[in-house]
């Protein structure tokens, strides 16, 4: 039933772009976010999938879409200087065979996003991405939300409707994803024009960001905790009511306390007390030796240059209290360790220079959305109203996003650069509008030229 049910939701998906070519656009950010070939036990998972779906997309776009306004941007250009800059590690990688397995999805997250763009030139757009973007993960959150609920939570064993370890569905990303997305579920529950904002959307983006916090509760994920710590402090910039928001934080967090599960409360006690800790111990050398690596190796060691590493691992564990402590030290041998964290594995794999790449396409788009917030704030307008929140909820989320990234080995993530598309479309947007106002001629000839096919989704 599940198959059947996919595979008609699937087809319906792909129809409808032959009426609004966009709509194939939007099919792939399902596919890949979702990617319901792995759910499929049927029909999906004997067809190349994403790779229909994205020739699709661009096709459509090259032949049947407007382009008018359509120009590249800055970011993208990083964007490909790092695609090129990873091709070549890529040829000269320390372990040839991983490392051309993980090339063979970078590039086409580095180039989708390069591409997104280019096809989201009007409000309308950018709102149905967003809301694609945010339905398709959601699906994940949802169903984790329900079975922590319902107690089937723990680290390693909440499962995302497969057993799988890749993409959204490893526990670590989707915990730091789930809180990302959290203000761009409540921006579109706001400021929605797709479902309007009435009691019923409100409701649900509510109930999908109650679902959204439970993801780090049900994976026992770390990193999540630490994301919604966060989140929690950048939202005061935006509330109304700062002591209120502060003391619903504080019973919130009273009167969930006693509901979480002891594992919860004993893997979360070890962000505090690291040494005990073997996941954390080992992280840290990880960290230690990609510097060390990174210093004989300036211009990295491609893709999975981790699998080199030899690590000794020292733990200590206090048993007892007052003053009958004992202190168990414990030796560990350890190679081929990932890097668990995004800076470090943009160090090991691309070196100085691929990590200075990543760093200014991160710092360039949360400068980009603090002047566009700054620009519009105060802008009467509905849409500049609209689309400065909508920078407020990205910038937040990228920020959530940069914090988990120093724990999860996430530098590629394709939500993520997703998320940067979305961020270079609104800027892209914004600067037409305001050119448009500054010169009543170019607004003429806009008005005035006839387009291929009307600016909807």
């Amino acid at each position: 039933m599940r198959d059947i049910f996919l595979s008609l939701f699937m087809l319906a998906f792909l129809l409808a772009g032959l009426r609004r070519p966009f709509v194939w656009v939007l099919a792939y950010l399902y596919v890949d976010i979702l990617a319901p070939q792995k759910i499929s036990y049927g029909l999906l998972s004997h067809v190349p999938l994403s790779l229909l779906v994205f020739f699709l997309a661009v096709v459509g776009w090259v032949f049947f879409d407007n382009k008018m306004g359509s120009r590249a941007s800055m970011r993208q250009g990083i964007m490909v200087l790092l695609l090129a800059y990873c091709f070549l590690t890529t040829q000269t990688a320390d372990f040839p065979d991983p490392a051309a397995a993980k090339w063979a999805w970078v590039w086409k997250s580095l180039v989708f996003a390069i591409f997104l763009p280019f096809t989201l030139r009007t409000p309308l757009r950018i709102e149905a991405a967003a809301l694609v973007m945010v339905m398709a993960a959601g699906a994940l959150i949802i169903d984790g939300g329900v079975k922590t609920l319902a107690g089937g939570g723990g680290y390693g064993e909440l499962a995302f409707f497969i057993n799988d370890n890749t993409g959204l569905y490893e526990a670590s990303t989707l915990a730091c994803v789930a809180i990302a997305i959290i203000p761009l579920i409540l921006w579109l529950g706001k400021n929605g024009t797709i479902f309007p904002p009435d009691w019923r959307t409100k409701l649900f983006s509510y109930a999908l960001t109650f679902s959204a916090l439970l993801i780090p509760v049900g994976t026992e994920a770390r990193t999540g905790l630490l994301c919604a710590g966060l989140l929690a402090v950048l939202m005061m910039r935006s509330v109304r009511y700062r002591w209120l928001y502060l003391a619903g934080l504080a019973l919130a967090g009273l009167a969930v306390q006693p509901l979480l599960p002891s594992s919860f409360s004993s893997r979360m006690g070890t962000i505090e007390n690291n040494k005990a800790d073997q996941s954390a111990s080992t992280r840290l050398a990880v960290w230690k030796w990609t510097l060390s690596y990174a210093g004989d190796h300036p211009f990295g060691g491609g893709f999975d240059s981790y699998r080199g590493n030899k690590l000794v691992v020292n733990t200590k564990q206090e048993e007892g209290s007052g003053a009958t402590v004992q202190v168990n030290s414990n030796k560990i041998v350890d190679a081929g360790r990932a890097f668990h964290s995004a800076y470090f594995e943009m160090l090991g794999e691309q070196g100085w220079p691929g990590l200075a790449l990543w760093l200014i396409l991160q710092i360039s788009g949360l400068l980009q959305l603090e002047a566009i917030r700054r620009r519009l704030r105060k802008s009467e307008g509905a849409q500049d109203r609209r689309d400065a929140d909508l920078a407020l909820a990205l910038q937040q989320g990228h920020l959530v996003y940069l914090l988990g990234a120093a724990f999860v080995g996430i530098a590629y993530q394709p939500f993520i650069y997703m998320l940067i598309a979305l961020q270079i479309a609104l800027v892209q947007q914004v600067r037409r509008r305001t050119e448009m106002r500054l010169n009543p001629l170019a607004r003429r000839v806009v008005v005035a030229r006839p387009h291929s096919m009307p600016d909807v989704a």
